[in-house]
């Protein structure tokens, strides 16, 4: 890690400030180089200050005008000497500044690699380094609140902790092997098993997050389906809070899926307007039905829309026999109109939201509902929002299949050179989560998911 490098931080394209990073042993040197100011040379500035001067180029021709933040290690992103030059922004420009540095030493950083050195250098464990992304990437409230706990050691924290936990309990069954005089107690076999009855509870909680993680991150797909003319098209409408689909009295309008994506209850939630179901009317209309079809299968919920001033009808009938085995929520529009729906006597006891696209009621009552289908009926606590990722889950899940084993052996009171291994690849898989036991293959693939300057 002797080289020194940069990396333009902020996005591509013309703004008000483009910012450059640079990091390593030779940050200050590389802008004594390439920075003029009134103050005399970077490396003398104290550190976490703000300079204006002037970027020059080879042929000391001024590049932009800008200001230069001088930070130097250990108190920095990285642990490095840092120094970051805010231009003016725009293509050219930012690049220029950065074709500069690297001309004066530096390299270009790769994919994450400030975060990645940050990771390397102690700073943060590798939990915390996801979470950077998880944060640039939140598309709500709920899922940045989430990652901004796991970036500040949330999950970390928990993490070591069990970590600690199977330490001593290895640590006990570690001295009966070396010293096989001192024998384990009856007594001390029991505690020790309890110990671990109660790591592998906390390592299944934490597992039984993942989905919601990746709720949050990922975010759900919701197709409205329904036969024509039932106002589904309102319905995405009023979701979403704007005009997306087109809305007329003529059954049919919808001939094509629509998709938007909205924030319900800090869930990113991906709505998709479908075509009205019934025997097609037309090429264009049988194409519009078919990708109504797709937009069930394909997505994780569905929303049946019926028109309760209509009455029931076969097409009804058909609809709700194949979205049984569906995740769906059964909406009954036009709760402001007079009801004429009356669903037949053995489907009497079907769940169903009464709504109003016209006036509103009953919306925020589906949103609700909305978030506790996606949660599969489980509230998370703001508290405890430790929401793992598809890493985290897999290691988990790992840990937990060498633990339990060892778990049953234990209760036998035998095998404890075989209990002790299994806990010890339980603990290496576990602190693979935080960082403690990885390989560079794992952390190229991690640190590759990251925006370059990041």
């Amino acid at each position: 890690m002797e080289d020194t490098i940069a990396a333009i931080s902020t996005p591509i394209g013309e703004g008000g400030i483009a910012i450059i990073r640079i990091s390593g042993s030779r940050a200050l040197a590389i802008v004594d180089a390439m920075f003029v100011s009134a103050k005399g040379l970077p490396s003398t500035y104290r550190s976490h200050t703000i300079h204006f001067g002037r970027i020059l180029n080879e042929k000391k021709k001024i590049l932009d005008e800008v200001l230069l933040t001088v930070l130097r290690k250990p108190h920095t992103y990285t642990t490095e000497d840092m120094a970051e030059i805010n231009c003016h922004g725009g293509r050219q420009i930012a690049r220029s500044v950065l074709a500069e540095c690297l001309r004066c030493g530096a390299r270009l950083a790769e994919p994450g690699e400030f975060t990645k050195r940050a990771f390397l250098n102690g700073r943060i464990d590798l939990t915390q380094a996801e979470a950077v992304m998880d944060v640039i990437s939140a598309k709500t409230d709920r899922a940045h609140m989430a990652a901004e706990q796991a970036l500040e050691g949330s999950l970390s924290r928990k993490v070591e902790k069990l970590r600690q936990q199977l330490l001593t309990i290895l640590a006990h069954l570690e001295a009966q092997i070396d010293f096989p005089e001192e024998d384990i107690t009856p007594a001390l076999y029991g505690e020790l098993a309890a110990e671990l009855t109660r790591i592998i509870s906390s390592l299944e909680k934490l597992l039984a997050t993942a989905n919601e993680g990746k709720i949050l991150r990922e975010g759900i797909s919701v197709a409205i389906v329904g036969r024509p003319n039932v106002g589904k098209s309102s319905l995405m409408n009023a979701l979403l809070g704007v005009e997306r689909s087109i809305v007329t009295s003529t059954p049919g309008t919808t001939r094509d899926t629509i998709e938007e994506s909205a924030n319900i209850r800090g869930i990113p939630v991906k709505f998709i307007d479908t075509a009205g179901i019934r025997k097609a009317r037309g090429k264009a209309e049988e194409i519009g039905i078919k990708k109504s079809h797709n937009a069930f299968i394909t997505s994780d919920l569905c929303i049946h829309v019926f028109d309760i001033s209509r009455p029931f009808s076969k097409t009804d009938f058909g609809l709700l026999k194949r979205f049984d085995k569906k995740n769906v929520i059964r909406v009954l529009n036009k709760c402001d109109l007079p009801h004429q729906l009356i669903f037949p006597t053995n489907m009497q006891q079907i769940d169903a939201v009464k709504i109003s696209t016209r006036t509103g009621d009953g919306i925020s009552i589906l949103k609700d509902l909305i978030e506790k289908i996606s949660f599969n009926n489980s509230q998370i606590s703001f508290e405890f929002e430790v929401l793992i990722n598809e890493r985290h889950s897999e290691a988990l899940e790992r840990a937990i299949k060498e633990l339990k084993p060892a778990l049953t052996d234990m209760n036998k009171s035998v095998g404890i050179e075989v209990i002790s291994q299994q806990i010890r690849i339980g603990l290496s898989v576990i602190g693979e989560i935080v960082g403690k036991t990885t390989t560079e293959d794992l952390l190229k693939t991690i640190f590759s998911k990251f925006c370059i300057g990041k």
